[in-house]
């Protein structure tokens, strides 16, 4: 170091000034770079805890979806119609118990079907009910308490309170994971996950059945969001897209099996199917009880809220584990945290986020891409759906159909993401589905009213047949535009705060699944303008969509500050401008002898002169003095 620099040894500093020294770097900001390579990388220890994080989310997958088995509509026969000592006629043969000959039919959304009061009325006039299910189970909550007819809207409330349930869970969860630790938020939801899901199968009517599935909904929004948390944050840049994909096709799994799991359930001699079936998906919750002692605490946000002590124990323990000699560490990162050791922890909350200028502008922009692309699904879902086709055996095929979708949606995300990158990838997937909407709002309506006018056959087939394709493909490129919304969250979101922002991300999608209940219980009014509104939502994410960041091979930002710095990148590269500018052969080098030019350099010349000679001569002469002295200083005199 003094054979480099002889000069800083050989003369003293001038003025009586030291040189400033540049502190050398920390590394425990650096978690990724530093902190993490020192431990082994994404060592064994750090892959068996990710193992760990997938298993769950077939359990959750079950969960997540079971509303389509407890909570479906049967067929309904009126077996005693109401004739008797009611305002309500009946038009139609005595019906017989085969149902041979129905008064009364029931619909797939558990309304009346039949004779009415002469003005088009259809009325629910029945005693007494025959109702058949064709979703694996002989009994579900709507044939336990005869949710038909008049007290349909019930079945929707059931619906609501998961879902809402969900989305209170995301927001205060989140907040919480940022405060006291994901592992105390993992650890508390698999224990209420376990009380009120259990619970839920004792209920003796649908007021209890629709509050006990709200808290049930809100535990699991905090046991998805906390290993969502986990597992990203014990991943290095190049891991984190791969694990997430892993734990989405677990869950898409759990939606493929539901089906089978219901059909399991069927027909037991002491319970209903429906509560056989919810103590089937949500016993195995059991299994992470042992989480309390195997699965440890955040490196990645104990070190970022300064828990150096907890930090310094569990570094200690994953180098053990990863087979790594701390005691010989050639980084420093183990010396630093021993000089840090006497700081106090420091917490943030989600509320701190709105002083930033970008940070909140990023999560915001994904937020509103969330809950379009959760909301517009239910808009290619319903018409993809035949309105006219009767249950069937065969009525699990719209259901496989869309766990097909998404099953596919997570196959094709893998290599597009490598390809375009996060922003890219999320761009190009919100383009096809405002394409796909478009055109099936627009397209169709051509179609009709400029083509085809007098076989009205076929133009209703080919209506059908486009409004099922772009259904298809605009249900894949949603999905695929919700997943990477709430992954681009979670990696530009600070450690600090992450929990936070990933329940607002999850949140505004809990609202976007929430539109479909809603348009069930208004039996379906206001479709059309439903989906135009998503589809203008659609083009203004694509707008807003190019002022996000690039995070594919980034570390994930710590402080409010690296998020705060993590904006997004100009379109060239560094060095790159001189090529907007086009190269000219002209010779420029003598345009300084031009008249226009002269005449410029001449007034200025005036100018100068005229100011100088307003100085007045003591200041000259003490000017020059000052200077004179300088000179002799510098020269040693």
């Amino acid at each position: 170091m003094a054979a480099g620099r002889p000069e800083a040894q050989d003369h003293p500093p001038e003025n009586g000034f030291t040189p400033l020294e540049h502190p050398a770097p920390r590394l425990l900001p650096h978690i990724d770079g530093s902190v993490l390579p020192s431990l082994g990388g994404f060592g064994k220890h750090q892959k068996q805890l990710v193992v760990l994080t997938w298993i769950p989310a077939l359990f959750i997958g079950f969960s997540q979806f079971s509303d389509y088995f407890l909570l479906a509509q049967p067929n309904g026969t009126c077996v005693q119609p109401l004739t008797n000592g009611s305002n309500w006629t009946v038009a139609s043969p005595p019906v017989t118990v085969t149902g041979e000959s129905p008064a009364l039919q029931l619909k797939g959304n558990g309304t009346g079907e039949g004779y009415g009061d002469g003005s088009g009325v259809l009325l629910c006039a029945c005693k007494e009910w025959r109702l058949e299910l064709q979703t694996g189970l002989s009994q579900n909550v709507v044939t336990k308490w005869n949710l038909v007819c008049d007290s349909a809207w019930k079945v929707h409330i059931a619906k609501f309170s998961l879902l809402v349930g969900s989305i209170f869970g995301y927001l205060v969860m989140g907040v919480m994971a940022d405060w006291f630790g994901r592992h105390p938020v993992l650890i508390l939801s698999v224990l209420f996950m376990l009380v009120f899901g259990l619970s839920v199968a004792f209920s003796v009517n649908v007021t209890m059945f629709s509050t006990l599935r709200f808290f049930e909904g809100f535990c699991l929004a905090g046991l998805a969001l906390s290993l969502y948390v986990l597992r990203i944050e014990l991943c290095l840049p190049g891991w984190r897209f791969s694990m997430t994909m892993v734990a989405s096709f677990l869950m898409v799994g759990g939606q493929l099996l539901m089906p089978g799991v219901a059909a399991l359930c069927r027909n037991w001699p002491d319970r209903d199917d429906w509560q056989v079936l919810q103590i089937v998906i949500i016993s195995p919750f059991v299994l992470m009880l042992p989480y309390v002692w195997i699965f440890p605490e955040s490196l990645r946000w104990l070190l970022a809220t300064q828990h150096y002590r907890r930090s310094k124990a569990m570094m200690l323990h994953i180098a053990r584990k990863n087979q790594v000699d701390m005691t010989t560490e050639p980084s420093g990162v183990l010396t630093e945290l021993e000089q840090e050791l006497h700081k106090k922890p420091q917490r943030t909350c989600i509320v701190k986020m709105m002083s930033t200028r970008n940070l909140w502008k990023n999560i915001v922009v994904l937020c509103v891409n969330s809950l379009t692309g959760y909301g517009i699904h239910h808009c290619f879902a319903r018409s993809m759906m035949d309105p006219e086709a009767q249950p069937t055996a065969l009525c699990h095929a719209d259901y496989y159909t869309m766990a097909g979708i998404a099953m596919a949606t997570c196959l094709a995300l893998c290599p597009a993401v490598g390809l375009m990158g996060r922003r890219g990838g999320l761009l190009t997937f919100m383009i096809i589905t405002a394409l796909a909407s478009l055109l099936q709002l627009g397209l169709l309506n051509l179609i009709g009213k400029y083509s085809l006018r007098h076989d009205t056959v076929l133009r209703d087939t080919l209506n059908r047949k486009f409004s099922v394709a772009f259904s298809i493909i605009g249900m894949f490129s949603s999905h695929a535009v919700s997943i990477l919304s709430i992954f681009f969250c979670a990696e530009i979101t600070p450690t600090v705060i992450r929990g936070g922002g990933l329940g607002l991300v999850l949140a505004s999608a809990g609202f976007g699944m929430l539109t479909a209940p809603i348009m069930e219980l208004h039996n379906q009014k206001g479709y059309f303008l439903h989906h135009v509104i998503f589809a203008c939502c659609t083009l203004l994410c694509i707008i807003c969509l190019l002022l996000l960041p690039e995070p594919r091979g980034q570390p994930l930002p710590e402080s409010l500050a690296d998020g705060e710095t993590f904006t997004r990148q100009t379109l060239l590269h560094p060095g790159e401008q001189h090529l907007l500018l086009a190269k000219s052969d002209r010779d420029y080098s003598r345009v300084h002898d031009t008249p226009l030019h002269l005449s410029a350099t001449g007034g200025a010349t005036v100018a100068v002169a005229t100011a100088l000679a307003a100085v007045p001569a003591t200041y000259a002469l003490a000017t020059g003095g000052e200077v004179i002295g300088n000179r002799a200083i510098a020269n040693g005199v």
